[in-house]
């Protein structure tokens, strides 16, 4: 009999660990007949606005989750095994959950869910003893760790939700603008500082052309590793903590009417605005996953022009995306960057220009991104998660 799942974060739609969680509890008990349930505080408000009846379906497992959480805030419970298998989130140098060994959540299988971008992994291959199983979120992530000696690590991709993330009409909000998309939170790690140079150049041969970001998180802090790039303005924080995207732009020669910024945007939102765009760039230098919002631009049969390096070189495979390959190597300060790419800032202004110029061949690779997301739904992924933990007791699905 399948077990159920226990996860360790928090389910939202604000952010990609808690789009993944809301995909694991949709999907779950599709493929293994079992449900998976939430250690985690639940982020309700920012479910508000989702489909009625998908908010329906997942409404008891929401409720469960959080009796559940509840039930296990004394000691005794929480050191008390689960009944099923117990997922952990992780990311550089092993941070985010408490490793089994230190008093974090067990069951009977115990297993690490990793994204991470610093490749100095200290003690890797005893930390991972304390796992029955590492499932890293790109093949990059999963040879990274091989490369340290960790045997016990396997690959699954994210997916996307093919009944918001598809091709389809455009409402004209845009209608005679050239709309370049960037998306992802602001961080140097994400390339946005490059492509607002790009763009800057871009923007002065093209006056219809257009920069649409969505680049808040809960994380507003992050957003300052920009600065390290001493060929931009600086980036400051308002008074009240949060990114002022529109002056960062402006102060850095991008016209204010050349620049949207969409503000904090739900994920079951999304798909209307990537709808509207023209093409979507990502130069970062570096993605422990294949990049959720690239994929999710490709499902809406956006044209993507991204860096060939890390996790998003998993995107790169399918054929479709535009990739970016005059690299060179990337570097930050107290931080493992083996793998990481530094985008030619030339290179992306070429892409932009080429797209802008060929708008048939552009929207024809935007197609074949979309047929290429096809495989990758998130309830295909969440199957491809229950055959890799299927050896350490989970059942495969009838």
């Amino acid at each position: 009999m399948s077990q159920a799942i226990y996860f360790d974060w928090a389910v939202s739609t604000m952010f990609g660990w808690g789009v993944y969680g809301l995909n694991l509890i949709r999907h779950w008990s599709d493929v293994a007949g079992t449900p998976a349930y939430t250690l985690a505080q639940l982020h309700l408000e920012s479910l508000a606005g989702m489909d009625p009846l998908a908010l329906r379906a997942i409404a008891q497992k929401l409720v469960d989750s959080d009796v559940l959480r509840i039930e296990r805030l004394g000691a005794a419970a929480r050191s008390r095994p689960l009944d099923g298998t117990v997922l952990h989130a992780l990311g550089n140098k092993f941070s985010g959950s408490t490793l089994p060994s230190r008093g974090g959540p067990t069951g009977r299988a115990t297993v690490g869910m990793i994204f991470f971008e610093d490749t100095n992994l200290p003690d890797a291959a005893t930390v991972a003893r304390d796992y029955d199983l590492i499932v890293t979120g790109s093949s990059w992530c999963e040879a990274v760790m091989r490369s340290q000696g960790v045997s016990n690590v396997t690959t699954v991709l994210q997916g996307i939700d093919p009944s918001l993330f598809h091709p389809g009409p455009s409402a004209g909000t845009l209608a005679g603008r050239f709309a370049v998309y960037s998306g992802g939170k602001l961080e140097r790690r994400k390339g946005q500082d490059l492509l607002l140079l790009a763009f800057r150049a871009f923007a002065a041969r093209h006056p219809d052309a257009v920069l649409v970001s969505s680049w808040h998180s809960p994380w507003p802090v992050t957003a300052l590793t920009v600065n390290e790039n001493a060929g931009i303005v600086p980036l400051r924080l308002g008074a009240d903590g949060r990114i002022d995207a529109t002056n960062w732009a402006v102060e850095n020669g991008v016209p204010a009417d050349q620049f949207i910024d969409l503000g904090t945007v739900p994920n079951h939102l999304m798909a209307r605005v990537l709808r509207e765009m023209d093409v979507a760039v990502f130069p970062n230098r570096c993605e422990g996953g294949t990049n959720l919002v690239a994929m999710e631009c490709m499902a809406c049969a956006v044209p993507v022009i991204l860096a060939n390096c890390t996790g998003q070189r998993d995107l790169v495979a399918t054929g479709a995306p535009y990739p970016l390959d005059r690299l060179s190597p990337a570097t930050r300060v107290d931080f493992g960057t083996d793998g990481w790419g530094e985008c030619d800032v030339e290179e992306i202004l070429e892409m932009l220009e080429y797209v802008y110029a060929h708008r048939d061949k552009a929207r024809r690779r935007g197609e074949a991104g979309a047929r290429a997301m096809e495989a990758l739904s998130w309830r295909n992924q969440i199957g491809q998660l229950h055959r890799a933990l299927a050896p350490l007791g989970v059942a495969a699905a009838a």
